[in-house]
């Protein structure tokens, strides 16, 4: 028990110090942009006179450090600043955006684990026959096609039949709605991560079946499927857990390019909004919510491989 609060502490230790990591870096990398904040602000037929009020007042004239000190405060109070020239709120933008590709992203999640996992352990167990052969014919397929391309053919095959432009329902005042509106996108965007993950649970499984307390298991008159139950599946988890955890980011970055295609309203809209209009703050201020999203989840995924193998608990 010690050991695992040990291990909690310190994904939790280390999350405050990864989102100042990922804050100082986008800030950086933001400050680079040849665009100026005031004008992109006030417009470009604002007066030197205002650009030098507005920089003066807004802290753009202080040392580099001081500009990120304040805008890390900002940050942990929630405030990533303002944009345009009706000085709108960044995080009210980004907010209101964000649960919609965090939606996305986990209804693509939830379809390519419930592919995925099963195709992966049928291909392991019938390997050799033509099952096998299938399944790793269909997932090199779903690997080689681009999610941006099947999107695109999904909204020419099911525009008419299924919604796909306008909001996103609530999933509690018309779930149905919501799912209808979600699925074309949600199958897009996890196509690719099935053919990957489906050979990685493949792969895994069939080194596990190959060891062996497998053959003494079966060999001591223990049924095989209580085997592959109990022991198999559960040691052969760890390896598609860590690939999973990595394709999230693939997944988040995916439904940024797959919102615009299917007009959701998420994280894409903003970014495109940001760039089109040189809104640096609004770009600024989205990259770094996906940036954090993807460490908390990253973070729960850590501590899921604690839940899955009790021997990380000893390390």
């Amino acid at each position: 028990m010690n050991n695992l609060i040990r291990l909690v502490g310190r994904r939790l230790i280390a999350l405050p110090i990864m989102i100042i990591g990922v804050t100082f870096l986008v800030f950086v990398l933001m400050s680079l942009s040849p665009i100026d904040p005031a004008y992109s602000a006030l417009g470009d037929s604002a007066t030197p006179e205002q650009v030098a009020a507005y920089r003066e007042e807004n802290g753009l004239n202080d040392p580099w450090l001081v500009q990120f000190g304040t805008y890390l405060w900002g940050v942990v109070q929630g405030d990533l600043g303002t944009y345009g020239q009706n000085a709108a709120s960044v995080s009210d933008k980004v907010f209101s955006a964000l649960p919609v590709t965090l939606q996305l992203t986990f209804v693509g999640l939830v379809i390519a684990v419930l592919v995925a996992f099963p195709l992966g352990v049928v291909s392991a167990l019938y390997r050799g026959k033509w099952a096998d052969q299938l399944i790793r014919v269909l997932s090199i397929i779903c690997i080689a096609m681009p999610s941006f391309w099947l999107a695109i053919l999904l909204v020419l095959a099911f525009i008419g039949t299924l919604p796909v432009a306008g909001t996103l329902p609530s999933l509690t005042e018309d779930p149905a709605g919501w799912a209808a509106r979600l699925v074309l996108p949600a199958i897009a965007l996890a196509t690719p991560v099935i053919g990957q993950l489906t050979r990685v649970v493949r792969t895994s499984m069939v080194e596990e079946l190959d060891k062996g307390y497998v053959r003494t298991a079966i060999g001591y008159g223990i049924p095989q499927s209580t085997v592959i139950s109990r022991n198999v599946l559960r040691n052969a988890l760890i390896t598609p857990v860590t690939v999973l955890g990595l394709r999230i980011g693939y997944l988040m970055g995916g439904a940024v390019v797959i919102e615009i295609i299917f007009a959701l309203p998420g994280m894409g809209r903003v970014l495109i909004d940001g760039i089109a209009n040189n809104w640096v703050q609004v770009v600024q201020g989205a990259t770094l919510a996906v940036a954090i999203s993807f460490i908390i989840v990253n973070i729960i995924v850590d501590l899921l491989y604690i839940a899955i193998d009790p021997r990380i608990r000893t390390v």
